[in-house]
């Protein structure tokens, strides 16, 4: 095996046992095993296919009323599924995770572009969208 392949599981699973990593999951699994969470999700998706429905309709087949309502709903299962213990605990644990992988992503960069890898260390405001980015100096 490749050198820097083997480098690269090895970090892999050192950031599986990341306490970051491990927060993340064990949120994740809760979330997946709370039913009444799953049922919030499973009716917001409902309703936003409701609502795809409504708004793939032509003309005086289209119902205003009905897709007030619906988007009425919408936000209401979704602001129920927001204050659930479990997706709050997920969404508290998620950025220190995200924080971390996109400094190791920033350092796998910053090397193949010639430059020093240690920038990724330093605190970014970096959105991971290059798009309006004027490079990682």
């Amino acid at each position: 095996m490749d050198t820097l392949v083997a480098m690269a599981i090895d970090l892999a699973c050192q950031l599986q046992a990341d306490e970051r990593c491990q927060a993340v999951l064990a949120a994740q699994k809760a979330a997946d095993e709370d039913t009444s969470l799953q049922e919030l999700i499973g009716n917001f998706n409902l309703k936003r296919m409701a609502i795809n429905t409504e708004e793939g309709k032509e003309g005086e087949e289209r119902d205003a009323d009905k897709l007030r309502q619906l988007n009425t709903e919408l936000r209401e299962v979704y602001a129920a599924i927001m204050q659930n213990e479990h997706m709050v605990a997920y969404n508290q644990a998620k950025p220190a995770l995200d924080e971390l992988v996109q400094k190791i992503q920033a350092a796998i960069t910053l090397a193949v572009q010639g430059q020093d890898p240690n920038l990724a260390a330093q605190a970014s405001a970096c959105s991971g969208d290059c798009g309006s980015c004027g490079g990682c100096h």
